[in-house]
């Protein structure tokens, strides 16, 4: 009980230090550019230095360190600006009696203020003369331009590497009781409705709202709102977490391009469990003993993701394997995440009715719980790598039996990057990358009737010295029955050869419509199946680098999510997830590939065995 206690303690800490944030932001709205400001900045930072001491929350000062030479290439253009403009400053600036750009003392200013003042909001005279200086590191002395082109030479080749955990990523317990996760949503909650009315007030003071037009575009999902959201779903991972990588996959039209960047993270570095944590999931998982199965171990993952951490780790027989063990309590925990984490939302978003967010928890949720079975997984694994043996391009890890329970999984260990950080190796490659993507796309559904429905890149590594796609994680996999297949295929045949009316009729055949629907809806269904269809349409090589076809369908959203009178097959929900990442996937290639011939391809060989084998299941 007393746990408890502490716990709901620390969340009303986290409700404080929001509280804190948003006034000082509110202050420094209002004050703009007067000492008044800095005063306000300062009393925040008192403030929250304060409730983070009493309530037990410590966290390392931020500090900004010159990049080593791996940094250098992996830094965005603007960040390499910084600091490239920061290399011209004397190497003393920051010593005693140091003179600031306007020829003045350190530490005094060129305006009222106080001493040790920042400068930042004074005004201060233009320097007379400007000096230029660089300190002894190689990289100061490259110019912008030096930069770029080093850059463009050394992406030109990806070699294969280990996987390695983000420089975001913290040790952070798991909150394993549903106590302890509602608390950090009730404190999020706080925080959002805190953050809206910061966002609400900087508005009106004439301050720049993001970007118009994306779906979830509100007040409530600020980026600094956003920011709150990604922390604590990096903290209580779980279902939680999930939700929000689904929404690190899309592109700016579903949200801004801003948020599209900070939810980025929920995809790359969850935070991860402390040794004592994850020592106590392996021991009762695989006994006391489970360390005498290895010949080493990582106590410290390379990945953290939504459901698990994977860790390093040798047999005995010298292979190298991934071990990915379950966060305590996720499994326990879906449910209730998912729903609070929509109350949550709901208080930012209004979902209308059309989107009939009911069903699609409830079919996520099932999803979710397959997930959580590493038992299932392995199974799904073993035969995605029976159905794909001997394939040219795709490979999928061995599991390994005698370390694979419900919550700990182990596999053989590959090496590659994934998908998203290919985008600059040759067009060529790329081009094969995203038509094997897309063809097996296709062939998981109309051909294995069998498919894995999570298009994470992460998921898909490609590895350049072996010229191989691995495929992993295998949580999400489902199968399809032929009755529906067999619908299905006829409706994005008719797409492809402009068949408006037999897209409409096999449509309600699927159950998409009930056959009760207004004219407008029927006509944007159709149009949204027909542009959907254009890449299989186009005749020879179709360019996904310059489609659009996100924005026109976001275009038909509002009309289909006013009209709809019926939720979408179960069916649907993972299969358009998957088929929309697979086009991601090419977009974000800039592939050229001849879509049109593919599906032919497949549609020709599934009319085939349909001939041979024409009853349903």
């Amino acid at each position: 009980m007393l746990s408890e206690v502490l716990q709901v303690l620390r969340g009303a800490g986290k409700v404080g230090a929001a509280f804190a944030t948003t006034q000082g932001e509110q202050m420094r709205l209002m004050a703009c550019n007067s000492t008044l400001g800095a005063g306000a900045k300062a009393a925040q930072d008192v403030v929250e230095s304060l409730v983070g001491t009493v309530m037990g929350e410590k966290e390392a000062p931020k500090t900004e360190e010159f990049p080593d030479i791996e940094g250098w290439d992996q830094m965005e253009q603007d960040e390499a600006a910084k600091w490239t403009v920061g290399s011209e400053m004397p190497p003393d600036m920051n010593s005693e009696g140091a003179t600031d750009m306007a020829g003045m003392p350190r530490g005094t200013s060129g305006g009222t203020g106080w001493p040790g003042q920042t400068a930042r909001f004074l005004h201060v005279s233009a320097p007379l003369h400007h000096a230029r200086f660089v300190h002894d590191s190689v990289v100061a002395r490259l110019t912008p331009e030096d930069i770029k082109k080093a850059r463009e030479a050394k992406q030109s080749v990806i070699r294969p590497g280990r996987q390695k955990l983000s420089e975001r990523a913290r040790e952070r317990k798991v909150p394993a009781t549903q106590m302890s996760r509602l608390v950090n949503f009730g404190g999020l909650a706080v925080g959002l409705g805190l953050g809206a009315i910061a966002e609400a007030a900087k508005q009106s003071f004439g301050g720049k709202s993001s970007d118009a037009g994306a779906v979830l575009d509100s007040p409530f999902l600020s980026e600094a709102n956003a920011e709150r959201i990604v922390d604590t779903l990096c903290k209580v991972r779980g279902a939680a977490l999930k939700l929000g990588q689904m929404l690190s996959i899309q592109d700016n039209s579903f949200i801004s391009p801003q948020l599209q960047k900070i939810f980025e993270r929920v995809r790359q570095s969850a935070d991860f469990m402390p040794a004592w944590q994850m020592n106590k999931v392996l021991e009762e998982e695989l006994g006391s003993g489970w360390r005498e199965k290895l010949l080493s171990f990582q106590d410290k993952p390379f990945a953290a993701a939504s459901i698990g951490q994977v860790h390093h780790g040798v047999l005995p027989d010298g292979r190298e394997v991934a071990m990915k063990i379950q966060y305590p309590g996720v499994a326990e925990s879906i449910k209730s995440d998912i729903n609070n984490l929509m109350a949550v939302l709901k208080l930012s978003v209004v979902l209308p009715d059309g989107l009939f967010a009911d069903s699609s928890l409830e079919v996520l949720q099932r999803e979710l719980a397959w997930e959580c079975d590493y038992k299932r997984e392995a199974a799904c694994a073993k035969r995605f790598r029976a159905l794909l043996e001997g394939d040219p391009v795709f490979k999928v890890p061995e599991v390994i039996d005698e370390l694979t329970t419900t919550r700990v999984i182990t596999m053989e260990l590959v090496n590659g990057v994934p998908l998203d950080s290919c985008v600059n190796l040759e067009q060529e490659t790329r081009n094969k990358i995203s038509f094997s993507i897309l063809q097996l796309c296709l062939r998981e559904l109309f051909e294995f009737r069998f498919m894995q429905t999570d298009p994470n890149w992460s998921n898909f590594f490609y590895n350049a010295d072996e010229d191989k796609i691995y495929l992993l994680d295998f949580g999400a996999c489902r199968e399809y029955p032929e009755a529906f297949t067999d619908d299905y295929i006829e409706v994005v045949h008719a797409a492809s050869v402009g068949d408006r009316a037999t897209v409409l009729q096999k449509s309600k055949d699927l159950k998409f419509l009930t056959g009760f629907e207004t004219k407008a809806f029927e006509d944007a269904h159709v149009e949204a199946v027909m542009i959907l269809g254009e890449a299989f349409a186009s005749p020879g090589v179709f360019d996904f680098g310059t489609q659009s076809t996100t924005r026109r369908i976001h275009n038909l959203i509002p009309v289909m999510l006013r009209h709809r009178l019926t939720p979408p097959p179960e069916e649907t929900y993972s299969l358009h997830r998957k088929m929309a990442g697979s086009f991601l996937i090419c977009s974000k290639l800039g592939a050229h590939i001849p879509c049109k011939d593919m599906f032919l391809d497949i549609y020709n060989a599934y009319s085939r065995r349909r001939q041979e084998h024409p009853v349903r299941v």
